[in-house]
This record gives structure tokens, C-alpha cells and sequence, in this order.
């Protein structure tokens, strides 16, 4: 199987959140924790002109993966906020270390300093994911409400680009 990165579109929605879904009603992984829609995420895809969107696809052009970045909201305009997804039963492929790859060289051309990733504590797959691509610890929010009530604590790591 070969891997094919590229940029995301309205298009792809369809799969992305059938990912998205799977991974939130198996639970553990994820903040968030009500299903998303095709139009929420094409509205997320549009909601800053500085988010980038990855997929991950097969030769057949099945979505196995998607990442994106955009803005922190509170440490500047300088510094991407990342998240990572990838389709239940087909991580180990690499499809999360491609889908980085690409992100990382788009944050760098859109001028981003840095990324930020908040990962849940009780995220193993997620905390040696991130790790893996050298992002380091860097603090932690405790106590995390999310949007269901459940608190969870969550790791702070970062990668200088």
C-alpha cells in the first residue's frame, strides 16, 4: 500500500468525520466528546484562514488519517495548535508520521514558530505519537473539563519548527 498526503477540502469531510466518530464513541482518546458533523468540520476546515488540513489516503483513495493545525487561541499567532486522527485499526502504517511530515513543512511556509499539542494524560497512543515526532513536554492543565463534564488531566508538549 502506498501512502498519498495531500491538502484536505470540503470533500473529504465525509470521511474525516466517519474517523472522528469512530474514535469519539470508542472514547479515551480524544476532548471531544459529541459526534461531528460533515458540516461542522467543513466549517472548522473554514474557520481560520491560517488552519492547514492533511489527509492520509490509500491508492484506492480511502481516507486512513487526518491532521490539522490552526491558531492557538490564547499563545499568539505564531504558534499552530495540532490535532491527529487516524482511522480505528490502521495506525503502525504510517500514516500519523506522513501526515506530520506534511504538516510541519506547510507550518513552516505559513511562518508558525511552533505547535502545540495538549494531549490527554490517559492518551498513551497520542503521548508516544507525539513523542515519537519530537515534541517535548513542556507542562500539563489538570483537571480539564470537557465538553461531557468529565475532567481529565492533559500533557503540554511542543515542537520548534
Amino acid at each position: 500500500m502506498t501512502l498519498h498526503v495531500r491538502r484536505a477540502g470540503a470533500l473529504d469531510a465525509t470521511g474525516m468525520a466517519e474517523i472522528l466518530n469512530e474514535i469519539i464513541a470508542i472514547g479515551g482518546t480524544t476532548a471531544i466528546t459529541e459526534p461531528v458533523t460533515v458540516s461542522d468540520l467543513t466549517e472548522w476546515m473554514r474557520g481560520d484562514p491560517r488552519s492547514i488540513w492533511h489527509v492520509a489516503e490509500d491508492d484506492d483513495g480511502t481516507i486512513l488519517g487526518f491532521q490539522w493545525v490552526d491558531p492557538h487561541p490564547k499563545l499568539g499567532e505564531k504558534v499552530a495548535q495540532i490535532a491527529t486522527f487516524a482511522k480505528v485499526g490502521r495506525t503502525g502504517l504510517g500514516v500519523g508520521s506522513a501526515l506530520f511530515r506534511a504538516t510541519a513543512t506547510a507550518c513552516r511556509a505559513a511562518g508558525y514558530a511552533w505547535i502545540n499539542a495538549e494531549i490527554r494524560a490517559d492518551n498513551a497512543s497520542g503521548l508516544t505519537y507525539y513523542q515519537s515526532r519530537g515534541f517535548e513536554d513542556y507542562g500539563r492543565i489538570e483537571g480539564y473539563r470537557m465538553g461531557n463534564g468529565q475532567r481529565v488531566d492533559k500533557v503540554l508538549k511542543r515542537y520548534d519548527l
